[in-house]
Formats: structure tokens, sequence, C-alpha cells
């Protein structure tokens, strides 16, 4: 026998360029992947570019996910490092649960190195700064489990910051 809880089903607003979502406005989808769709957005309060990251609307009704979703947010949240990219807030839009986060303009390093080669130097600067984020995470607890060129953006100024702990492990947590 069904319960009210039981259906599976819900309509999304889809999330295009001016929707509001709290006090963040959307600008443009600019990433997705397994456990999240990414958009730029604006704060409206702070007046700056913020990245929100939302849980896809097919895996909102799998409380595993939620409970994955809001692990990486608070994994993150715990970490205060110039090669970790800053979650602001969390929320939860329509039944989407969503955080925001530092926007970092750049490229991941998977799009940097695309068919290029890098400079040694350039790329034990790169390492270095990977390492430096990992040990403040790890003296925090934290383990990525899914370091990656895809999740590692360079911003403007060529620092390396570590984005996406979905994966994360935290100690003393399940």
């Amino acid at each position: 026998l069904l319960q009210p809880d039981d259906d599976k089903t819900q309509t999304y607003v889809p999330l295009i360029s001016g929707t509001m979502v709290s006090h963040y406005r959307i600008v443009e989808k600019i990433g997705a992947g397994g456990m999240g769709e990414v958009y730029l957005a604006e704060d409206t309060q702070l007046d700056r570019k913020v990245a929100l990251k939302f849980l896809p609307s097919h895996l909102c009704q799998d409380a595993d996910c939620r409970t994955r979703f809001k692990r990486e947010a608070q994994a993150a949240a715990k970490l205060d490092h110039p090669n970790i990219v800053a979650v602001f807030d969390v929320g939860e839009f329509q039944g989407r649960p969503f955080f925001s986060m530092q926007h970092v303009e750049g490229q991941t390093l998977r799009e940097v190195l695309a068919g290029k080669t890098m400079p040694l130097d350039q790329i034990l600067e790169i390492g270095i700064q990977v390492c430096e984020g990992l040990q403040a995470a790890h003296e925090k607890g934290i383990t990525h489990r899914d370091i990656k060129p895809s999740n590692i953006l360079i911003d403007s100024h060529g620092r390396a910051r570590i984005v996406d702990f979905g994966l994360a492990s935290v100690l003393g947590s399940d």
C-alpha cells in the first residue's frame, strides 16, 4: 500500500537565467556532474558572483544522496584555505538542496591541460598548492577521495582551488 510520502514524482522549476533562489539570481548553468549541477548566480545581498551547486532533480528523493550532498557542503564549509573553494551558505529550493560557494574565474585543470604541455615549474607550483589544500583538509579530518584535474580549478591568477568534496570522508562520521 502506497503511503503519501512514497510518491517519488515531483515537478521541479527549471533553473533558468533570472530565477531567484533565496537571495541568489541565477545567471547561467556552468557545469554538471553525477552529484550536482552548478550555476553561476548573483548574490543580491552582497553584490557578488557565487556558484550554486544543486543536487540533480532525479536524486532529490533519495535520502542517501541528500545526506551525501549535505555532507559535502558541511565538509567543505569546515575548510578555510586559499587552495580550497569556500562554501558560504546551504539551503533548499522547491525540494532541491543546494549550497552556495565561491565563484572562481578560470578553468579546470583538465581544461588547462587539454592537448597542451605545461612547464615543469608550473606543474610543480600547482602540485604544491593542491597538496597544501589537501593537507589543510586532512588536518580537519577530511579526506577528499576524488582528486582529479576536473576537480581542481585554476583561477585567473594561476592559483589552484580544490572543489567537489562529494566523495569526501569525514573523520568521526559514517
